[in-house]
């Protein structure tokens, strides 16, 4: 486990605070690009895919329940696991965003 230097982790949260004020004013700031839309088109992304494994873990417990012999009730299980944990995965960075931005909107300017 490595340990940050403080003044360094204090430099980077002051550089991240900057970019909010400078992207909250309307202008840009010195950073990689727009970080509003592509968080934006990760987590479109990233439902999507969420969406497209719960489909298809359904897809395969249907084709179970129904008789078809190329599937087994090992792959519905672990298609049903990935899709419990894909989704409770996304819950999750949606509960740390909504944080993030609760404690943002809480600061005091």
């Amino acid at each position: 486990m490595t340990v940050e230097d403080p003044g360094i982790a204090a430099a980077r949260l002051i550089g991240q605070l900057q970019s909010l004020r400078a992207s909250a004013a309307g202008t840009s700031a010195e950073a990689d690009g727009p970080a509003g839309s592509d968080f934006a088109a990760l987590m479109r992304q990233y439902v999507n895919q969420v969406n497209q494994t719960q489909q298809q873990a359904s897809n395969l417990a249907a084709d179970f329940e129904s008789g078809a012999s190329d599937v087994q009730l090992l792959d519905v299980m672990v298609s049903m696991q990935r899709s419990r944990i894909a989704f409770e995965a996304l819950v999750q960075v949606r509960n740390r965003f909504l944080s993030a931005y609760q404690e943002i909107m809480n600061m005091q300017v």
